[in-house]
């Protein structure tokens, strides 16, 4: 219904952005809503998917039209839901979700929050030969730090955004304790945070 909506970054959460489009604010969730930290309070395009059930009406939205249409195949998976494709791509880079399940890699495809082996070979014979043409190129810079951008001072605020935003994407205290320590001895800002935690709990 929505392909995408121009507007301002007006907010900035751990589970969802507002984007501003003549006086009407749209909550979209997204992957990683502090990618859009650097962008706050400008105009940006973000590609958009209207989720509608009995109980529910939302929006999610992606930075390229790749991601949205990667995002809609996941969600063709019985046992996948829209936050359940929202952590996966946040979690891993999206070519390596394409090649876990091309080489039909479960053990890969497990670590993503609230995706067991059911669901992972699921997603292997859903998903099979029908992914690579949605992943170009440029891919996998997708959730990589920008050249130039690595001089932001952490605070703990921004620790604890980031630790919030895990959460929202399903990963259990348990699992983040084990990565606290390393991640509270860099300074980074909550997208990096967000990026580099999600690295260690995918390994």
């Amino acid at each position: 219904m929505f392909e995408f909506i121009q507007g301002k970054i007006d907010f900035v959460g751990p589970e969802f952005i507002v984007v501003e489009n003549n006086g009407i604010g749209y909550q979209v969730s997204t992957p990683n809503p502090f990618l859009f930290s650097k962008s706050l309070h400008q105009t940006i395009k973000i590609f958009t998917y209207h989720y509608v059930r009995e109980d529910i009406m939302a929006l999610y939205g992606f930075q390229t039209r790749e991601e949205k249409t990667l995002f809609t195949k996941l969600l063709n998976v019985s046992g996948i839901g829209p936050k359940g494709a929202l952590a996966i791509l946040a979690s891993g880079e999206p070519e390596q979700v394409v090649q876990a399940i091309e080489d039909e890699d479960e053990a890969f495809l497990v670590k993503f929050p609230g995706v067991g082996k059911k669901t992972a070979r699921q997603m292997i014979l859903d998903l099979k030969g029908k992914l690579l043409d949605v992943v170009p190129d440029y891919f996998p810079n997708l959730f990589s730090p920008e050249q130039g951008e690595r001089n932001a001072v952490a605070s703990n605020h921004e620790f604890e955004e980031a630790i919030l935003a895990l959460k929202a994407l399903g990963y259990s205290e348990k699992e983040i304790k084990k990565i606290t320590p390393e991640l509270k001895q860099e300074k980074l800002s909550t997208d990096e945070y967000i990026k580099k935690a999600l690295q260690r709990l995918l390994t």
